[in-house]
């Protein structure tokens, strides 16, 4: 039998005690909380490596959120408001996102209650209209929840378009290891510009090889 989650798409206004479960494999973490940049030993920032920050369309990546509604904090491993990612950042927070309520609401039931402020880690929590990191396993867990239609609200409907717009020239091209770019493509909010970009790529591209072979 087909294991369904049922959720109540209140992001905001999930109770603490709500009796939201997702059966396994869904409802196990993805791996242990990643530790964040933030709670690094003093001087050990500088030092922590990150891998090259290109985007998966192979140019420089762009800033995803440098300041999370107002709190000052960027989002990202590193805070910096960048989805770069590195050996220390286990969970690959490269996908930069734009949460929705119903996005949310999935998250928190999935285990991944992105709402829930965490002081302690200079977390602010995650609002709808907010842009955020996401793990690239998390969102290839929700394609995998879409795609099996095991997302059901209270009533038992199917519960659709919960799968959070994506910015391709702020995700870390690690993303690719887990999600295909015609995958990304489908729910990218810069898809256009992203084309304009990678076109102009393929001619500078096809100019070098022409320059080349002469």
């Amino acid at each position: 039998m087909r294991a369904t989650l049922f959720v109540a798409l209140q992001a905001l206004g999930l109770p603490a005690a709500a009796p939201l479960r997702l059966p396994a494999p869904w409802g196990r973490p993805l791996a242990a909380p990643a530790r964040s940049i933030l709670m690094a030993e003093p001087g050990e920032a500088a030092s922590l490596p990150m891998e090259p920050a290109r985007n998966v369309i192979g140019t420089e990546l762009q800033c995803c959120c440098a300041d999370v509604h107002g709190s000052g904090i960027g989002t990202g491993f590193y805070r910096d408001g960048f989805c770069s990612t590195g050996a220390q950042d286990e969970g690959r927070h490269t996908v930069c996102i734009e949460a929705t309520e119903s996005f949310l609401a999935v998250s928190a039931a999935a285990g991944n209650p992105l709402h829930q402020p965490i002081p302690e880690y200079m977390f602010p929590g995650v609002r709808p209209g907010d842009c955020w990191c996401l793990c690239a396993g998390r969102f290839a867990q929700l394609l995998e929840l879409d795609a099996q239609g095991a997302v059901r609200d209270s009533q038992g409907q199917q519960v659709k378009g919960f799968i959070p717009q994506i910015y391709l020239q702020a995700t870390h091209e690690k993303t690719l290891e887990q999600v295909p770019l015609e995958t990304l493509m489908m729910y990218a909010a810069d898809a256009d510009e992203a084309r304009v970009e990678m076109a102009r790529i393929d001619q500078l591209r096809a100019r070098l090889e022409k320059g080349v072979s002469l």
